[in-house]
């Protein structure tokens, strides 16, 4: 009699189908799943409370079933196999129906939250909307709004699919240490502390909303009513005023000077925090062209530059028509940002000039000049409407366009299609600015060790953010990109250990002079000159 011997290699097709373990896990999830859509479509529970218990539990431990039997049950390394074969993540039917289920879903959440079962006119909330009505008493004492709904089911979806996540990299203690921060950054600063402030102030104005997050990614921090808002909340207002301008002019920069933006766009935001864990399986899916490179930078700066001139339009309208309750008057702000901008871009030019591509520093001068001009125009005019165009009006464009549409809609529903970061890569006002303080004023680079690459590929394909990794490693050449953000995924899959993340001096970060090509150049004569 003839004895089976089970196949223990990696690669094998046997170890890419799914056992029964596996089955439970996912059947478990779509229960909870399937409790939360019989709510959607209004189905009454006669103890919301216990089925959404149920609902999430299930979900979670759905989740921690498939982890467990799919990572623990192999050693400790990357295993991506199959990704370009499996429909749901080639682009396949189903990852067009996940996209479109995941597109609709924002839609109604942004511009129809009723067919949510939002509550009218002082009516009850019904839907999902009233089946998180239990929660959210418990956490901020009001009825749910459709925003906290999606504020646990984001949290969910990071803490599962985190715990995933770890299971999957455990071998890597940098991978670890970020995604355990990305978890406890989203359940603490994002969902559970602004929502018990809530409830202990319910006095206030709600202005609390996310304390990690921070302009330009927070849009409207410098919108009227969430300055109103700050001012009338006590010491806890202006506390949230300061904290939130000392991360815009001085955390932010401190922290990306020694660490990059991998400090918040890797460890902190949620919106980062996501993708990792929701979006890692379509991260092979971003486009490494170099077109595509160049509409990304065209894109991501543009976003930036809206962003710009509508946070300067709408503090111009606050100052104007707030004057009593304003530190500085509009004039001292205009010229505020005219002396900024002139002082800043002159520096910059002077002694950044040569780490900047000539299309980014003429680019940069003439939006600079633009906005100057157009300030000084509007000053010297009486006009109220600084830059031509009402403050309100282009708030509400920038809210629209960008913090639903291009954020929401785009940014998450397209993860099955255009890969995990699409929001990050082509629309963050957030990583724009991160990205040109790295590139400029960082001690963070990756190295690549040249004459240990074996062009496998692994780092290029897995880059989340469409960096040709290999094409760096294959010269020796340092990775400071702009869009890098120190995810360190390309490191974790690289079977050689070529790339290193590494904080170091800035000086000799971008070495594209000095790479190794042939027998052209003295090694040693270079080493001994750094």
């Amino acid at each position: 009699m003839s004895k089976s011997i089970k196949n223990i290699s990696i690669a094998s097709h046997e170890n890419m189908q799914m056992d029964s373990v596996q089955k439970l896990g996912i059947t478990l999830g779509l229960v909870g799943l399937f409790i939360m859509t019989l709510a959607l479509f209004n189905v009454s529970f006669p103890n919301k409370g216990v089925w959404l218990t149920a609902s999430i539990t299930a979900i979670l431990a759905g989740i921690t079933i498939y982890a467990n039997r799919t990572y623990l049950n192999q050693p400790e390394g990357i295993k991506n196999n199959g990704v370009w074969h499996k429909d749901f993540t080639s682009k396949g039917s189903w990852a067009w129906m996940t996209g479109i289920i995941l597109t609709s879903f924002y839609i109604v959440l942004y511009w129809f939250p009723q067919y949510l079962g939002l509550a009218q006119e002082g009516g009850s909330n019904t839907g999902i909307v009233g089946f998180f009505d239990p929660l959210s008493y418990v956490l901020n004492g009001k009825a749910a709004s459709q925003w906290f709904v999606y504020g646990t089911l984001y949290t969910i979806a990071i803490l599962g699919l985190g715990y995933k996540f770890i299971l999957k990299y455990r071998h890597n203690k940098y991978q670890l240490f970020r995604t355990l921060s990305v978890m406890f950054f989203q359940l603490g600063f994002a969902f559970l502390i602004p929502e018990i402030l809530e409830k202990l102030n319910p006095e206030k104005a709600y202005f609390a909303k996310d304390i990690k997050n921070m302009w330009p990614l927070n849009y409207y921090f410098f919108n009227d009513w969430h300055l109103k808002a700050m001012f009338d909340g006590g010491n806890l207002g202006m506390f949230m005023l300061i904290f939130g301008i000392a991360l815009i002019f001085i955390i932010s920069p401190i922290l990306t000077y020694f660490y990059g933006k991998r400090w918040y766009c890797s460890w902190v935001c949620g919106c980062g925090g996501l993708a990792e864990t929701a979006g890692d399986s379509f991260r092979h899916l971003s486009n490494k062209s170099v077109t595509a490179w160049k509409i990304e930078r065209w894109m991501i700066h543009s976003v930036l530059v809206f962003s710009f001139v509508m946070t300067i339009a709408v503090l111009f309208t606050f100052l104007s028509d707030n004057p009593e309750i304003s530190f500085i008057t509009k004039d001292h702000f205009i010229w505020g940002i005219v002396i900024f901008l002139a002082v800043f871009t002159s520096v910059l030019f002077i002694f950044k000039r040569k780490d900047l591509d000539a299309d980014a520093v003429y680019t940069m001068l003439s939006l600079v000049a633009i906005i100057i001009i157009s300030l000084l125009i509007n000053y010297f005019s009486g006009n109220r409407n600084i830059l031509f165009i009402d403050g309100n009006s282009l708030r509400e464009w920038y809210g629209f366009a960008i913090g639903a549409a291009f954020s929401g809609v785009v940014g998450v529903g397209f993860y099955p299609i255009l890969g995990n970061r699409v929001w990050c890569r082509f629309g963050c006002p957030m990583a724009a600015i991160l990205g040109l303080q790295q590139r400029l004023f960082s001690k963070f680079r990756i190295t690549t060790n040249g004459g240990q690459c074996i062009s496998c590929g692994n780092c290029s394909t897995y880059c989340e953010m469409g960096i040709d990794v290999r094409s760096y490693a294959q010269k020796g050449e340092n990775i400071v990109r702009s869009s890098c953000v120190g995810c360190g995924i390309c490191a974790a899959v690289c079977p050689r250990g070529v790339l290193k993340l590494e904080n170091d001096t800035p000086a000799g970060r971008i070495n594209s002079n000095e790479i190794l090509l042939g027998n052209d150049v003295n090694l040693m004569d270079l080493l001994n000159n750094k």
